[in-house]
């Protein structure tokens, strides 16, 4: 049972890392490239649809990770799961105190209603961003870790 939640929580949180990388340097490059209304419409609708998927994945990575570090709390590894949880933590607190009022604002505009400095809070969010991508993959990297 806990190699089935080891692997189970390790393929969660790796997908998650994916993701964000890939929304980090694939996804945000591509929009930035765009015209100024595509670009800006892009990021609004990723912010909609991720915003809205992005909670439950990463509480429920958090959750994963909490029942293995207790399910496998006698064995090796242990300290790492914890630590993995830990950073987890702290990229949900990042969220939720830099990232997500950035976001809230960005899934509402449009051409019409953005306000002028838009394009800096974009590129404010994406900063954010690239560091809790950093915590994340930190994570991860201490729950393969933990596997071996």
């Amino acid at each position: 049972m806990l190699s089935a939640l080891e692997v189970i929580t390790t393929v969660v949180v790796g997908v998650m890392v994916g993701v964000e990388f890939s929304v980090a340097f694939v996804m945000n490059p591509i929009l930035n490239a765009l015209p100024e209304d595509s670009g800006q419409l892009g990021h609004a609708h990723g912010g909609r649809m991720l915003g809205t998927v992005m909670p439950f994945w990463y509480i429920g990575s958090l959750v994963l990770v909490a029942a293995w570090a207790v399910a496998g709390r006698h064995h090796h590894g242990t300290g790492l799961v914890v630590t993995a949880g830990a950073l987890l933590i702290l990229t949900v607190i990042m969220s939720l105190l830099l990232l997500v009022p950035i976001n809230n604002r960005n899934r509402t505009w449009t051409p019409d209603n953005r306000p002028a400095d838009w394009k800096e809070q974009v590129n404010r969010w994406a900063r954010y961003h690239y560091v809790r991508v950093a915590v994340i993959i930190a994570a991860f990297t201490l729950l393969v870790a933990a596997l071996v």
